[in-house]
């Protein structure tokens, strides 16, 4: 059994931080946001996934103040789109550095829809889009109380758009979605193709 405290690991034995190996998959967090003067930005999240049911609440982090966060401290609202096996690339051009600024649904193809509760527009390719007001906006702190750059966004979700290609007798196929989920290393990622179920014993 290796055991090693963070940011101690022995190189020779870890070469890579497994940390973002370890806890994976994750669903990636692809955030569409409007500042208060319109202008649009995309961009994927590893820390990302859903909170509550009732009310449905999501959460993604960011490492440091990018236009994602700057632009959700001005508006309050957001949309969650989900990324799947036939938007990979897409998403993966999104994650590009570019310019503060820059809006990336052009730069990675795709096409703006509008939301009905909110002002930032979702990816019209996505098969679900979850609009989103924001709850909290949290400044994290190690064990010390220190800040060290990440924020905690929390959201509410107020509207959900299903593309209907993926509901059958009255369900939501993931399995065909194919969404993607976030595995860490340098590059990993994961595909769902099937699923298997595991009833709660009584």
């Amino acid at each position: 059994m290796i055991f090693y405290e963070p940011g101690q690991r022995d190189r020779a034995v870890l070469k890579h931080d497994p940390f973002k190996s370890i806890i994976a998959p994750r669903p990636i967090g692809w955030i569409s946001t409007m500042s208060a003067s319109g202008a649009v930005n995309l961009a994927p999240y590893s820390y990302f996934n859903a909170l509550a049911s009732a009310p449905p609440i999501l959460a993604f982090a960011s490492e440091g103040v990018k236009d994602t966060v700057a632009f959700i401290e001005e508006t309050g609202e957001f949309v969650w789109n989900m990324p799947n096996w036939d938007l990979r690339d897409a998403m993966n051009a999104s994650a590009a550095t570019v310019p503060r600024g820059t809006n990336e649904f052009p730069l990675a193809g795709l096409t703006q829809a509008p939301c009905r509760f909110v002002k930032p527009p979702r990816v019209a390719e996505a098969p679900v889009a979850l609009e989103c007001k924001v709850t909290s906006i949290q400044r994290l702190k190690d064990i010390e109380g220190r800040e060290f750059g990440n924020i905690l966004v929390l959201g509410q979700v107020v509207g959900i758009h299903i593309d209907e290609a993926y509901v059958s007798d009255g369900v939501f196929d993931l399995a065909k979605v194919k969404p993607i989920a976030r595995c860490g290393g340098l590059a990993d990622y994961a595909v769902v193709t099937e699923l298997f179920q595991m009833f709660r014993p009584r």
